[in-house]
């Protein structure tokens, strides 16, 4: 198993209420020219939690970051003009916050972190230092 240091939260940057599956973002990802989907977590907005990449397998979601780290993406995270927005369901949040209590659990070392905080993006669009480490750290 790889060392996991950091379990980072995206957002699929697509309309609030538009579902997709890991299928769908592994098609995205294979034409953006990548072998596979790129995260190791998908959260539909009913709060199925569906498996992309193996976990002992280096994921491709945040340049610099990927080979110490488990990247989880909800479905959403845009309104309807195409702005950044937290759109997350409350199922979508319960099933979050339940994955990365596992996660910590099996690997507590590892800080959790929004993608802004490597890149200049929204993503996931809500703040997940205040929302996620304060819920999730004491797992």
């Amino acid at each position: 198993m790889r060392k996991i240091n950091k379990i980072i939260i995206h957002c699929t940057a697509t309309a609030e209420g538009k579902n997709y599956t890991a299928a769908d973002i592994d098609r995205w990802h294979k034409t953006m020219g990548f072998s596979k989907i790129g995260y190791h977590y998908i959260i539909l907005l009913d709060g199925t939690v569906e498996l992309g990449r193996p976990l002992a397998e280096k994921g491709a979601h945040t340049a610099g970051h990927n080979s110490d780290s488990i990247g989880i993406c909800y479905v959403g995270g845009l309104d309807c003009l195409g702005n950044p927005k937290d759109t997350r369901t409350t199922a979508q949040r319960s099933a979050l916050e339940e994955l990365v209590k596992k996660l910590k659990k099996r690997f507590p070392k590892a800080a959790i972190h929004g993608h802004r905080d490597f890149a200049n993006k929204d993503c996931p669009c809500f703040d997940v230092r205040t929302e996620l480490y304060n819920n999730t750290d004491s797992a």
